[in-house]
């Protein structure tokens, strides 16, 4: 038998029982829409959190930190004991050239930390000050809402939420609260103290103007002030009452930025060997990836019992259909049709419920999954706005290769339901199948 003669047959007998035919295909329907919805929330709500993290933070850094080991015990002045971290791999200057030695590096960029009370007239405020190199935020690419990115000697970069933290210390209760003030172009006193063994207090006050204003990040960068990391470490010296020996001590923490996404979780993985404590967004993002990985196994599997339902209904459609067909089959190998002939007409009818089930379930898969992420969207935007937060980029996201695997996969399905019933159909005998009433 001819494919084309074969394919006629099979539409002919298929079209002699569309309502049985239409009936038993509503299941595939329904199975693979639940699929193709389930699988493309899963994704989009995985693509959702990738982006939300995204936007936040540059993935392409990492955070390196020293690496400190078990608290060893250190003997201290009057006979007791005390615990201390020991240091087993301080950010020296050469470990700095070790980071940047590294395959995929981009830059490297050490900071330092200080603290203190900052001034604009009566208003004070206790930003994080980090002290970086002066090429750190144009490398780093930090968007400016005005002023520009120049990091001097006396001159600043705030993030956009420093204004927020600014209060008035002799503010009365009954008195509102002042508005954050204006940051860019002022000139602020940054006030560090230090304390000697007796508890007295000694303060010293450097003036710094603020040059640029960050633009939003939502993240560290909001609520920090920039300045030059000479300045701090001479803040911190001045503080510590000894100079900091760079080669010994180290930094608290170096930036290491990757020439490529795709290159920092093999860089993170080489400056951990280094004994170096490497964090980047990219781990959490992994993370989210692989919880997103089970959750889309797990709701393709909620499609895939409605599929095996519909699975059965073809068993049951396609065993009924032979027995209402047995004088036909004996016909048919009467005129010279082969075992093969029979099992391909049969397969070829299951498989046939199986293709227009599936491009049912395709087609109400793809529009309902379009009417959930309008609606989500639509919720999911007004819920960011109330809490300040980033607004959702997709819900429910159906890429171009699930619709293609749903559809082969309700054929098979069709194809495996009447794998049985054919083979029952192609082994009667001619004799007993005319005799059949």
């Amino acid at each position: 038998m001819r494919l084309i003669d074969l394919i006629r047959l099979i539409l002919g007998n298929l079209g002699r029982r569309k309502a049985r035919v239409a009936l038993t295909a509503v299941g595939v329907v329904i199975g693979t829409a639940a699929v193709i919805v389930l699988v493309s929330l899963g994704i989009g709500l995985q693509r959702n959190a990738t982006q939300q993290l995204g936007g936040i933070s540059d993935l392409t850094l990492i955070q390196v930190s020293p690496n400190y080991g078990e608290m060893m015990s250190a003997p201290v002045m009057g006979g007791g004991g005390g615990a201390q971290p020991a240091i087993q791999a301080a950010i020296t200057e050469q470990g700095l050239k070790d980071l940047a030695a590294l395959p995929g590096v981009a830059a490297v960029f050490p900071r330092d930390y200080s603290g203190g009370l900052v001034n604009l007239g009566r208003l004070e405020a206790y930003p994080s000050i980090i002290g970086v190199p002066p090429d750190y935020l144009s490398t780093l690419s930090y968007e400016l809402q005005e002023g520009e990115l120049a990091l001097g000697r006396g001159q600043v970069v705030v993030g956009a939420m420093v204004a927020q933290s600014f209060w008035d210390p002799r503010q009365r209760p009954d008195q509102p609260m002042p508005p954050p003030p204006e940051l860019m172009g002022q000139r602020l006193k940054f006030t560090a103290s230090k304390y000697d063994q007796d508890g007295n207090e000694t303060r010293r006050t450097f003036p710094i103007r603020v040059a640029g204003v960050l633009s939003e990040q939502r993240d560290e960068p909001d609520w920090s002030i920039y300045m030059t990391l000479d300045e701090v470490t001479a803040i911190n010296t001045w503080a510590r009452g000894q100079r900091i020996d760079r080669n010994r001590e180290g930094y608290p923490m170096a930036v290491v930025k990757a020439q490529d996404v795709s290159q920092v979780v093999e860089l993170s993985e080489a400056i951990t060997n280094l004994g170096y404590q490497a964090f980047t967004p990219m781990s959490f993002i992994q993370g989210i990836s692989s919880f997103f990985l089970v959750l889309q196994v797990v709701f393709g599997g909620v499609g895939a019992i409605a599929l095996l339902v519909a699975a059965i209904g073809i068993a049951n459609t396609m065993t009924m259909s032979i027995l209402e067909r047995t004088r036909e089959i004996g016909l048919m190998k009467a005129v010279g049709a082969t075992n093969g002939n029979v099992l391909s007409v049969f397969l070829g009818e299951a498989a046939g419920i199986g293709l227009i089930g599936g491009l049912g379930g395709v087609a109400l898969g793809w529009a309902a999954g379009q009417v959930i992420n309008a609606v989500a969207l639509s919720y999911l935007a007004g819920q960011a706005a109330q809490t300040g937060g980033l607004p959702p980029g997709v819900a429910v996201y159906t890429p171009p290769w699930l619709p293609l695997f749903s559809l082969i996969f309700a054929t098979g399905i069709g194809l495996l339901s009447g794998l049985y019933p054919a083979l029952r159909a192609a082994t009667l005998q001619p004799v007993a199948a005319l005799k059949y009433e």
